[in-house]
């Protein structure tokens, strides 16, 4: 039986071992929870507070990127990140921050080491795309 769990395991796409659908939106709800709050980075969330619908829609585009990244059933059919980023001038440290976010939210939510090891790389594959942009 511990075998089959293993080899099942090893097949499931990041996307299924994150939860999904529901999974990944928990963890953006709480990675930008976190932005909001971080004295890095709170100054490019905290004009969108009062706009919940904006930040609705920043969330389901993450999501919707996030899955799609993962191996999740949907295309993403958004803008690339340097696209999304372009003129922001996002700095090495704030996008950092912005990762540490998410890492951090995933471990309160449970995610081993191992799948966030794997996250952790997506998300500094992303870096060039995003800094500077």
């Amino acid at each position: 039986m511990a075998r089959v769990q293993a080899e099942e395991s090893d097949t499931a796409t990041l996307y299924d071992r994150l939860g999904g659908a529901a999974g990944i939106r928990r963890i953006v709800d709480g990675a930008v929870a976190a932005h909001m709050d971080n004295p890095l980075i709170a100054h490019r969330f905290q004009p969108y507070a009062d706009r919940p619908e904006r930040v609705e829609e920043i969330k389901q585009h993450t999501c919707d990127f996030f899955a799609a990244g993962s191996g999740g059933p949907d295309t993403y059919t958004g803008r690339s990140m340097a696209e999304a980023h372009r003129g922001m001038a996002i700095e090495a440290a704030e996008y950092d921050a912005a990762a540490d976010d998410i890492l951090g939210t995933m471990k309160t939510l449970n995610h081993d080491a191992e799948i966030r090891a794997e996250v952790g790389r997506i998300l500094e594959s992303l870096k060039t795309e995003i800094i500077h942009a």
